[in-house]
């Protein structure tokens, strides 16, 4: 069986996905040398950060974090467009098995109930075939022993895509709309919303909207990346 698999990876290797390169034993996703050239945040504080401070004025937010920044051209916009339109859903598991292995051992998100992914709108659920956050919320639930749930928030509303509108624009679109099917379920809970990018917020915004019609519900934000 071992030698099947060492023929296959010789005819077909995994490449590196931002320099192609084929990566070797121990390496997923991306090559050693892409993964230390990564843009990470290095957000120390959860609380007071440029993630939580994204939400000044219209939400509270407990805690937040990104772990890399977002920039028009460079690696993470790379990983985050195969991840969305390439169906390359590794990077999803990547992410996650980072964020979880590091957030089990700092602890930041302990008094967690529930982790929600932000919906697609069926129709683009149906069209991409997954939503690109929930191998990363899967892998983030192993780790830290909180429950993902994927089925209690649904958006009822389809946008088009985002990536070529103006900040503006993103953040003035008042038609992306979300409904919780059991707001009960949330009293008295603590929710960690997660999403690919942060650009301007507002998707995340509407989305805690929804749980903040809860009785006491708290929010807290993880993404993979935050727009610089």
């Amino acid at each position: 069986m071992i030698l099947l698999k060492d023929l296959f990876h010789l005819f077909y290797p995994k490449l590196c996905v931002v320099c192609d390169t084929s990566l070797i034993e121990n390496e997923n996703v991306l090559c050693t040398l892409c993964r230390h050239d990564l843009p990470l945040t290095n957000f120390q504080d959860f609380t007071d950060n440029k993630v939580t401070q994204n939400f000044y004025g219209n939400i509270i937010v407990e805690k937040g974090f990104a772990l890399l920044f977002y920039r028009k051209k460079g690696s993470t916009l790379q990983l985050i467009h195969d991840l969305k339109y390439k169906g390359n859903e590794d990077i999803g598991v990547f992410f996650g098995n980072w964020l979880g292995e590091m957030l089990a051992e700092n602890q930041e998100f302990k008094d967690v109930n529930f982790i929600i992914p932000v919906p697609l709108h069926p129709r683009k659920l149906r069209e991409r075939g997954y939503n690109q956050v929930t191998k990363f919320g899967e892998r983030l639930s192993f780790y830290l022993k909180i429950p993902f749930i994927n089925n209690e928030l649904v958006r009822i509303s389809s946008t088009k895509t985002q990536t070529f509108k103006s900040r503006f624009e993103r953040f003035n679109h008042s038609d992306t709309k979300f409904h919780l099917k059991n707001t009960a379920k949330f009293n008295n809970k603590h929710i960690l919303l997660i999403d690919d990018v942060i650009t301007t917020g507002a998707t995340l915004e509407a989305c805690a909207k929804e749980f903040l019609k809860a009785e006491n519900c708290k929010i807290s934000i993880l993404t993979m990346a935050y727009t610089e």
